[in-house]
């Protein structure tokens, strides 16, 4: 740890003032996680998610948004790498200096500071108000299980859904008429393959940024964090599974190809992918919760991931991303409606989503990008009717690139519809 001049962390919170001010000549997007950032809570608002995907962006939506007095800190700036928390306090007179009276205080990517919690229980216990970011699932929930019990309420960020996407793109997702369908069939066809992360929509070079990125989580979110014992063997790993994925990995399997002396290695590997949002985790259905613990499924947070990096390979199967693009739409509206989803896998046939309220089955949604072939269409409608029979849910949905129907089977009614229509109504519905 070091120590840094107060003078030196004046200038770096006032450049950092001066960039932040520069967003408000930016275009931006309106994020539906807005409306669940309650400002005037007493607890701190923690927003969680993957590197890039807009969190810093939606705090500063928010809090101009409300049109009260802030500061900012962002922690993942360079020259503030290996601040000694014993400093915060120097943060907290520096910031006071540069703004003035504040009852708010945005501070971004926390978990680079060891220590923070105690910090932060010091600004709520002076009623401040603070929004947080942060990159890591599990530094943040340990933290805040340890030093802020009760006092936090954390909201989750994924990449731009593709009705945020068309809003970016100035296309209107909404509209029937012949010309603009075509427009956002051809914007969901981007969409699919270049994914959702915000930065993404102004960048030529996809490949690099995405290899960049990773490379960034990869080695500064969890190999020093963590640190990894086998570095080259472990990213390794994570490529592969982005190159498989969506996959029900085995972990006997994976510690095997990789030469990993025992699975409890690849269990924590893997854990630690899904706590720094690169990989996100799906439960097979079951009504038992040990067949519930076993098998788990993991998708890419985003199709950027599968087909953007260098030697990937995921990008040749237009499949997989179409059912990572419905997972990734579908983890974000559970997150934010309190639902959970799972995976159905029998020896007779699989469901890729069942969507429950609790014991209660809303939905159960098959994805394929083609149907045109009668063998697939018997094989998705089976899943369906396999999934109904498990779960008495009737409400059955077959998800497509482009077709649009409904389909009888033995009285029950299957809605099938294409995706871009499907996630551009979502968060809206």
């Amino acid at each position: 740890m070091k120590t840094i001049d107060k003078r030196v962390l004046e200038v770096i919170f006032s450049d950092q003032k001066k960039e932040i001010g520069n967003w408000k000549n930016d275009y931006l997007c309106s994020r539906i996680e807005e409306k669940m950032v309650d400002l005037e809570s007493p607890q701190a608002q923690v927003i969680i998610g993957v590197r890039r995907s807009g969190k810093s962006t939606l705090c500063f939506q928010v809090l101009e948004g409300a049109k009260v007095n802030y500061a900012y800190a962002d922690f993942d700036d360079e020259r503030l790498a290996g601040l000694d928390s014993s400093q915060l306090n120097d943060v907290l007179e520096v910031m006071y200096k540069i703004y003035g009276e504040f009852k708010y205080i945005f501070l971004d990517e926390i978990q680079n500071i060891d220590g923070w919690p105690l910090f932060v229980n010091r600004l709520l216990r002076a009623r401040i108000h603070v929004v947080l970011t942060g990159s890591n699932a599990k530094l943040l929930s340990n933290d805040l299980a340890t030093h802020l019990t009760g006092r936090s309420s954390e909201i989750s960020l994924y990449p731009f859904s593709f009705s945020e996407y068309c809003v970016m793109k100035s296309v209107d997702c909404y509209s029937q008429t012949t010309k603009d369908i075509a427009e956002q069939r051809k914007t969901f066809d981007e969409y699919l393959l270049a994914g959702g992360f915000p930065e993404l929509i102004k960048i030529k070079n996809a490949k690099k940024y995405i290899s960049n990125l990773i490379d960034n989580i990869l080695n500064r979110d969890i190999e020093q964090r963590y640190n990894i014992v086998f570095p080259a063997q472990f990213e390794s790993m994570s490529h592969h599974l982005l190159n498989i994925s969506p996959c029900v990995f085995s972990t006997a399997d994976l510690a095997e190809t990789f030469n990993f002396k025992s699975m409890h290695t690849v269990r924590n590997y893997i854990k630690y992918l899904k706590e720094a949002y690169i990989l996100v985790g799906m439960q097979r259905y079951s009504a038992k919760s040990k067949q519930r613990a076993v098998r788990e499924k993991v998708y890419a947070v985003d199709v950027a991931f599968m087909n953007q990096r260098e030697n990937a390979f995921a990008g040749e199967n237009i499949g997989w991303r179409l059912e990572t693009s419905v997972a990734n739409h579908l983890f974000r509206k559970c997150k934010n409606e309190g639902w959970d989803i799972y995976y159905l896998s029998e020896r007779s046939g699989e469901c890729d989503f069942i969507i429950c309220n609790g014991n209660n089955v809303l939905q159960c949604i098959q994805v394929s990008y083609d149907i045109s072939s009668e063998k697939t269409r018997k094989r998705e409608i089976n899943g369906l009717l396999i999934a109904n029979k498990m779960t008495y849910c009737e409400n059955l949905l077959l998800l497509t690139d482009c077709e649009y129907g409904d389909i009888d089977q033995g009285g029950l009614k299957i809605q099938v519809r294409p995706v871009y229509e499907w996630s551009a109504k979502l968060f809206v519905e």
